[in-house]
């Protein structure tokens, strides 16, 4: 696929590493000629340019591509009217930033595709560390529900998946399993590499490493950790 990312700062720097090692096209922007500079042989495209000027937004093909993402965070006034030009240009994909609630609330009225708010989920990740006392990467679906997904704690160990009995005692079902495993790399060390399970079976052992992926409540979670760290 093919992404224009619009604003090169550590954001919008990342977005376009991360789609680019994914085999995708990706062709950056930004009003900062350093910026520009330092991601340019990483990706497909890279220019200097304020997006926000009507004639210079019309140099990027945001009408061809599959999607828009604007990730400035500093510049409000320079966000809000790119996304405005794009919705002009009728683009096909938006996606944008939003550093505050207010700026999420003036986007909301373009209608756009979705708002990132990464400040936000990297709090929320980093609350919910100290609250579960562990290493947890979480999606929260909504008030309530999360999937979350931590490396079994050192208690479960060898027990079955039926054994530890998730559902039953603490209301979290798991979904998922990614197995440890070793393989032999090109040049003869042997590494750690994690597998998804294929076909989670209930007698399957759990193994130190394996990382679980669970759905259930917060206070599930909360409960859970509390009782098994």
């Amino acid at each position: 696929m093919k992404y224009i990312i619009i604003g090169l700062g550590n954001f919008g720097t990342v977005l376009a590493d991360e789609f680019t090692n994914m085999g995708h096209e990706v062709i950056g922007a930004d009003i900062n000629e350093s910026r520009v500079e330092n991601i340019k042989d990483k990706i497909a495209t890279a220019f200097v340019l304020d997006a926000s000027d009507s004639h210079a937004l019309d140099i990027l093909p945001v009408t061809t591509v599959d999607a828009v993402i604007v990730a400035i965070g500093e510049n409000f006034g320079a966000s809000i009217r790119i996304v405005a030009l794009l919705k002009e240009r009728k683009v096909k994909r938006i996606f944008a930033r939003a550093i505050d609630d207010v700026h999420k609330a003036i986007l909301e009225a373009f209608n756009i595709d979705r708002i990132l708010s990464p400040e936000e989920y990297a709090a929320r990740d980093f609350v919910d560390q100290l609250e579960f006392g562990a290493s947890i990467q979480s999606f929260r679906i909504d008030d309530t529900y999360y999937v979350a997904m931590f490396e079994v704690p050192d208690k479960l160990i060898g027990y079955s998946v039926n054994e530890i009995k998730l559902d039953s005692e603490f209301q979290i079902k798991i979904i998922g399993i990614k197995e440890t495993g070793t393989l032999v790399n090109c040049v003869g060390f042997t590494i750690t590499d994690k597998t998804i399970a294929n076909g989670l079976t209930e007698d399957y052992k759990i193994q130190k490493g394996d990382v679980l992926v669970c759905y259930g409540e917060y206070d599930s979670f909360k409960k859970f950790f509390k009782a098994i760290l």
